[in-house]
């Protein structure tokens, strides 16, 4: 009987057992490209995990998500090393943050771990981010995309506050904005509601995205 990789990871990490998801890893990789760990094994864990996670399900807990992240950064760090050998090319700073009030950054740390494999320069804000404090550092760093990462409806509104303080500041299209979490992948509506220029289905989306927002920026503001 053939092994199911993702259920053991998925239970690893339910257990919050590092190691146990390395070896479960490390044993789906034998005989196989360790690129390809993502898009076959992570990536679909992860965002069953996600589920989960929204439902409130499986005895899921801030130590569990606290795995996820590492997990994901265990493997990122690991394909960054044997697919990208002294390339320190940078694509571009980008920030990324949850929005005013919202404190959910399993989702945001995926993402970043996933941007800087692909090669951005990453600066992540953490939580519960002010809207002028987006702008700030977008300004002090010349960072043209931000992402701001939501989980709820409640919080998910304060994405419109960032959108306005990128107007008032004069910055609208030099300064694109991305947004993600569980509620726009179940209303992807609000993304335009609430000033968003796009989200990306999962966290393995998200590069492509920022680059196609990267150059938007760029064609609005060389």
């Amino acid at each position: 009987m053939d092994r199911d990789f993702s259920d053991e990871l998925l239970a690893a990490i339910e257990r919050a057992d590092r190691e146990g998801a390395k070896a479960v890893i490390d044993a789906w990789a034998v005989g196989r490209p360790f690129h390809q760990v993502v898009p076959e094994l992570l990536a679909p864990t992860l965002e069953r995990f996600g589920v989960i996670w929204s439902l409130g399900q499986g005895g899921v807990s801030l130590a569990t998500g606290y795995m996820a992240s590492k997990v994901a950064e265990d493997v990122l760090s690991r394909l960054l090393v044997e697919t990208r050998p002294g390339d320190a090319r940078s694509r571009g700073k980008v920030l990324l943050g949850n929005v005013e009030d919202d404190f959910h950054p399993l989702g945001r740390k995926m993402v970043a771990a996933f941007l800087r494999t692909d090669g951005w320069e990453v600066l992540d804000l953490g939580v519960d981010v002010p809207p002028g404090q987006f702008l700030d550092v977008a300004e002090e760093t010349g960072a043209r995309v931000i992402g701001a990462s939501a989980m709820m409806y409640t919080t998910a509104r304060n994405v419109a506050g960032i959108r306005e303080e990128i107007g008032r500041r004069g910055l609208t299209g030099k300064v694109q904005l991305a947004v993600g979490g569980a509620v726009f992948k179940l209303r992807p509506g609000l993304v335009a509601e609430f000033g968003g220029d796009g989200t990306a289905a999962s966290a393995v989306e998200a590069s492509a995205l920022f680059q196609d927002l990267w150059a938007r920026s760029l064609e609005a503001a060389p």
